[in-house]
């Protein structure tokens, strides 16, 4: 089993940056690719942003340009960098881990970010 834990979220204003933090514990062996979805109210959640293999990444395009992923395999960690936030970007933002390419097995519990304008 493999346990993930956001922290980094918060209320901002529209144009601020914000970095959202997620650490892998358990069977971290098992990893192959972490990232981020969010759900906003009333929406399907969506991919954020993913990382597998080191430079292998994929954005939704809504963020292209904004948010950039990152990945720190000794600490079992992702990231996500925010920047030029948006108001349609307030949504629960939830850590992702996948074993296998185009999978997501675990999830965290979710972290709340909300963008006023």
């Amino acid at each position: 089993q493999v346990h993930l834990v956001e922290s980094g979220g918060g209320l901002v204003q529209a144009g601020d940056s914000l970095r959202l933090s997620c650490v892998a514990s358990g069977d971290t062996f098992k990893i192959h690719l972490m990232g981020w979805y969010r759900q906003a109210p009333g929406k399907q959640r969506e991919l954020v942003a993913v990382m597998g293999s080191p430079g292998m990444t994929n954005y939704a395009d809504s963020v292209k340009g904004r948010f950039t992923v990152s990945r720190d395999r000794a600490k079992n960690a992702v990231y996500l960098q925010m920047n030029s936030l948006k108001p349609e970007d307030t949504a629960v933002y939830y850590c992702a881990a996948g074993v296998l390419p185009g999978r997501t097995d675990y999830w965290g519990q979710g972290t709340q970010v909300t963008v006023s304008s």
